[in-house]
């Protein structure tokens, strides 16, 4: 089972992203509260759930967070900034909506801009570590899935209701067929073989 806190004494706030390794659409952030007392036997990384069960879980946690916040930063501004910082950009955006003041941030990975004068902690894999940083990962990618399925509907022949936006190999096929679409990340190397992306 996951973790429920880093520091009993402070509210802690988990925030993690979906959605950077994308050819096309935003990078997303969620940025999350949750109760001291919170345990959960299912909650943990998104990427180890079924999509049902981040789709239940996601009503779950909004039911049961003191706070929560999902922020988008889109293709256009990751092409000005590169990934990294729209990905940070996201969480800063996603801490700012949060209708009860952090003091203490829980990131997951390795990067992270200080945000204000709040103090933070970067955790490798912390979404399979912390409940609060599983749950912005599930927000985070439902809440991007949604998105790109709405999308979808403009430019069915790239599969994004299926794909998300991500690399596979029928999307780089689409892309080299149909061009690219304004949700495209225009930085990236989109019709190869590995991403290019400079950080």
């Amino acid at each position: 089972m996951l973790k429920p806190y880093l520091y009993h004494n402070l509210i802690e706030a988990g925030c993690d992203e979906a959605g950077r390794g994308c050819l096309a659409g935003p990078v997303v952030a969620a940025a999350v509260i949750l109760p001291k007392n919170f345990k959960h036997d299912v909650l943990n990384d998104s990427k180890k759930l079924s999509a049902k069960q981040r789709f239940t879980l996601r009503d779950e946690i909004i039911d049961k967070a003191i706070a929560w916040n999902v922020a988008f930063v889109d293709n256009d501004e990751i092409d000005l900034m590169n990934i990294l910082r729209a990905s940070i950009k996201a969480m800063h955006l996603a801490i700012d909506g949060l209708h009860r003041k952090p003091q203490f941030l829980l990131i997951d990975g390795n990067r992270f801009f200080p945000y204000k004068e709040i103090k933070h902690q970067t955790i490798i894999r912390g979404d399979g570590l912390y409940f609060s940083i599983a749950a912005a990962s599930v927000l985070a990618k439902t809440f991007r899935d949604d998105y790109m399925d709405k999308i979808h509907t403009e430019f069915p022949e790239f599969g994004w209701d299926r794909n998300k936006g991500y690399a596979t190999s029928f999307h780089r096929k689409a892309i080299i067929e149909h061009g690219v679409t304004r949700f495209h990340r225009k930085t990236f190397s989109l019709c190869e073989t590995q991403l290019s992306i400079d950080f």
